[in-house]
């Protein structure tokens, strides 16, 4: 019998805030507030999302900010943290980094600096309720100008050792070039920020290298494109950037035709990092534990390699190294325990 995949102790390094709520609580407080949902998001849910093309982006996007738009009380923010920490310990995920634009949130909650102090205190209140490590990584958007992406970094740099572990750049990148973000990730850099952009997703190798020569990435969101480029991926391992591989969300957005196309296989083997993450499973409908079950049953990883996976997350986190410790010693106990 094969070893129970819920037992294995692991890192989610690629959640977004809004899409980490679960479907029942979008529900929910769309009735209360007297909301309409479109069908994709009710009864066709989850929903059919195709977002190689700009029609299809714009679909996922607009998605999203219907869904962003039922968080309208503090509460909520405290209601969606407390519930995706319960969820993260339930699938084995000791520790997390949610990733969040306060942009989209501060005329909600008070500007930038009261939203991303809501979300901080949200995240430790859920992370003291379930013992799953929570930390926040402070997203710029790729659509808007890159000076807005300066004042995130430098919001993000005030709250170092208070929760705010990294700086990411989401939203499509067909849209942005990753250079003109440099600035901001040169100011995250400097406070002592991990550098976390999207990249090769939507666009190819080049992007991926981009991220890593133009704003320093410790890791890349996504980065699956880069198995088309073999230099790239040599790269990737010599200098151990981490892939946060989402092979749900790659099919959802059609990045991929199916699971078995996306190619964690081929990064794995080629001794590129990964990170094993949902992305945003209220829009894709799977959690955590599913890309790891999508391991082994599609890509064929061992038990000892799925083992390597989850350590590859532990590794490529931001958790203190004595969290970091005791979670590969859990990872170690579960590849030693009988199947």
């Amino acid at each position: 019998m094969a070893r129970s995949l819920l037992s294995l102790p692991k890192a989610h390094l690629h959640l977004h805030f809004t899409g980490s709520m679960r479907h029942s609580t979008l529900i929910e407080l769309a009735r209360e507030q007297g909301l309409h949902l479109p069908d994709a998001l009710e009864q066709d849910w989850p929903p059919r999302l195709r977002a190689t093309d700009e029609r299809g982006w714009f679909r996922f996007q607009r998605l999203y900010d219907i869904a962003r738009s039922v968080l309208r009380r503090p509460e909520h923010v405290y209601r969606l943290l407390r519930e995706t920490a319960e969820d993260e310990t339930a699938a084995g995920s000791r520790w997390l980094e949610i990733q969040v634009d306060p942009s989209g949130y501060q005329q909600m909650f008070g500007g930038l600096t009261a939203t991303l102090e809501l979300v901080l205190d949200a995240a430790e209140q859920a992370s003291r309720a379930t013992g799953t490590g929570l930390a926040v990584v402070v997203a710029a958007n790729r659509t808007r100008h890159p000076l807005d992406a300066n004042t995130l970094a430098r919001l993000a740099a005030q709250y170092v050792g208070k929760g705010v572990v990294g700086f990411g750049l989401s939203n499509d990148e067909r849209r942005g070039q990753a250079r003109d973000f440099d600035r901001a990730f040169r100011i995250a850099k400097r406070a002592g920020l991990l550098a976390v952009p999207h990249g090769g997703e939507l666009l190819g190798p080049r992007s991926v290298a981009q991220c890593v020569d133009d704003l320093d990435a410790d890791r890349v969101g996504h980065g699956v494109r880069a198995a088309e480029d073999r230099w790239l991926m040599e790269r990737l391992a010599e200098r151990q950037i981490c892939c946060e591989v989402c092979p749900t969300s790659n099919v959802g957005l059609g990045v991929a035709e199916r699971a078995a196309d996306v190619p964690l296989r081929r990064l794995f083997e080629a001794g590129v990092p990964v990170a094993l993450g949902s992305d945003d499973p209220l829009l894709f409908g799977a959690r955590l534990l599913r890309q790891y079950e999508l391991a082994r049953e599609v890509y064929g990883f061992t038990d000892a390699e799925i083992a390597e996976l989850a350590r590859q997350s532990i590794r490529s986190s931001a958790a203190p190294e004595p969290v970091r410790k005791e979670l590969i010693k859990g990872v170690d106990d579960w590849l030693a325990s009988p199947e």
